[in-house]
C-alpha cells in the first residue's frame, strides 16, 4: 500500500468520510459537554462604535485549553473504543488542536503524540507538555506533517485525530455554532452575519451546519491571513485551491495548506464569502481586544475581529457575530500588539 493510501486510511473516522449534518452536530454536543464549557457571548459598546454595527462576540479564547479545538478533539476521541484509546492517538497541529487533543486524550486515559512545527509558539508547546502530550517537531517548509503522523500511527497503532478534515471533528466544532444560535436568539434574535476564523475550515463547516439548522438566515463568512486565503480563492474557483506558502504569517493557527475535502464540500454550499487580513490588522485587533474589550486573543484567533474592524463590511443596523477562536499567544507577539496602543 502506498503512503498516500495509508494516510487516507488513517484519516477515516468511525463515520468514514461522509460529510456530517446538523443531526451529527447535535449528537456531538452530549459527548463534548463534559470537557468543553459553554463560552460567553458578549457585547461591547466600543466595538459597536468601531465596527458600525451591533456586534456579538463568541469568546472561544476563554475555552478550556484556550481555543475551540477541544470540542472536535473530544468528539473524535469519545467515539474510539477502549482498545483504540489504549493504543493512543496522534495529531498534527501548530498548537491549539495539539492542546485540545492532549486534554481530551488525558481525560479518556489515552496516550497522545503531537506532531508540531519547530516554530510553534512556545506557550502552545508548553501547554501540550503540561497536559501529558509527547511532541515530535518538524520543519513546515520541508517536511510533511501528514507523512510523519502516518508513520507514527503505523508504527504504534495509534489513531489519527485530524485537525479539521474529519466528520467527528467537524461535528464537535459545530457545537460552538449551536451555542451561538441559541445565545443570539436569547439576545434578541438571529444574527445577520457571522465571521469565523478559518484555517482548514473545520470550525466554519461545523458552525455552518449548526446555523443551517437553527439560524438559516445567518450568512457565514471566513477570515484568513493574507497569502493564506485559500478559502476565498477556492470559493471563487469552485474547487479547492491551496496556498503557495507554508509559513510566514503570525497567524500560526490558520496556516493550513488548503481547505479540507470534507470541509470544502460543506462550506462551498453554505458560506457567503470571506475576508483576508494582514498581520498588522491582526495585531491591531489584538490591541483593540485588550484595550477596549479586556480580552487576550492570539493573532489567528483575532482574524475575524480584524476583518470586521478593518473592512467595516456591515451596516449599522446589522447584527453581526465574531468568533474569537483562540487566546494562546507568546509574550513577544503580544508585546508587538500592545506596542500599537
Amino acid at each position: 500500500m502506498s503512503l498516500t493510501n495509508t494516510i487516507r486510511g488513517l484519516f477515516k473516522s468511525p463515520m468514514d468520510s461522509t460529510p456530517p449534518g446538523f443531526d451529527d452536530v447535535c449528537a456531538a454536543e452530549e459527548r463534548v459537554r463534559p470537557l468543553a464549557r459553554v463560552t460567553p457571548f458578549l457585547r461591547f459598546e466600543a466595538l459597536d462604535e468601531a465596527a458600525g454595527a451591533t456586534v456579538f462576540v463568541k469568546c472561544e479564547n476563554v475555552q478550556r485549553t484556550g481555543s475551540f479545538k477541544i470540542r472536535g478533539a473530544t468528539n473524535r476521541i469519545a467515539r474510539l473504543g477502549t482498545e483504540e484509546r489504549m493504543r493512543g492517538v496522534v495529531a498534527f497541529s501548530s498548537g491549539n488542536h495539539a492542546q485540545g487533543v492532549a486534554a481530551a486524550a488525558k481525560a479518556f486515559g489515552a496516550p497522545a503524540t503531537i506532531v508540531m512545527p519547530e516554530d510553534s509558539p512556545k506557550v502552545k508547546m508548553e501547554g501540550v507538555r503540561r497536559l501529558g502530550g509527547e511532541i515530535v517537531t518538524y520543519d513546515r517548509e520541508t517536511e510533511s506533517r501528514e507523512e510523519i503522523s502516518a508513520r507514527i500511527a503505523a508504527e504504534t497503532g495509534a489513531t489519527l485525530v485530524p485537525s479539521f478534515d474529519d466528520p467527528d471533528v467537524i461535528s464537535g466544532q459545530g457545537t460552538a455554532g449551536l451555542e451561538i444560535a441559541r445565545q443570539a436568539q436569547a439576545a434578541g434574535g438571529p444574527l445577520d452575519a457571522l465571521i469565523v476564523c478559518a484555517g482548514g475550515g473545520g470550525l466554519t463547516a461545523g458552525i455552518a451546519l449548526a446555523m443551517e439548522g437553527l439560524s438559516p438566515s445567518t450568512k457565514i463568512y471566513t477570515a484568513e491571513p493574507e497569502g493564506f486565503d485559500d478559502h476565498m480563492k477556492s470559493f471563487d474557483a469552485g474547487k479547492i485551491v491551496g496556498n503557495e506558502r507554508r509559513g510566514g504569517s503570525i497567524c500560526d493557527a490558520l496556516l493550513s495548506p488548503a481547505p479540507g475535502e470534507i470541509t470544502f464540500a460543506i462550506n462551498k454550499e453554505r458560506v457567503a464569502g470571506g475576508f483576508a487580513v494582514s498581520d498588522d490588522e491582526a495585531l491591531d485587533a489584538m490591541a483593540f481586544a485588550f484595550r477596549r474589550m479586556k480580552l487576550v486573543v492570539e493573532p489567528g484567533g483575532a482574524a475575524a475581529l480584524a476583518a470586521l474592524l478593518s473592512r467595516k463590511p456591515f451596516a449599522r443596523r446589522s447584527r453581526v457575530g465574531v468568533v474569537l477562536t483562540g487566546g494562546n499567544v507568546d509574550s513577544d507577539i503580544y508585546q508587538r500588539a500592545l506596542a500599537r496602543l
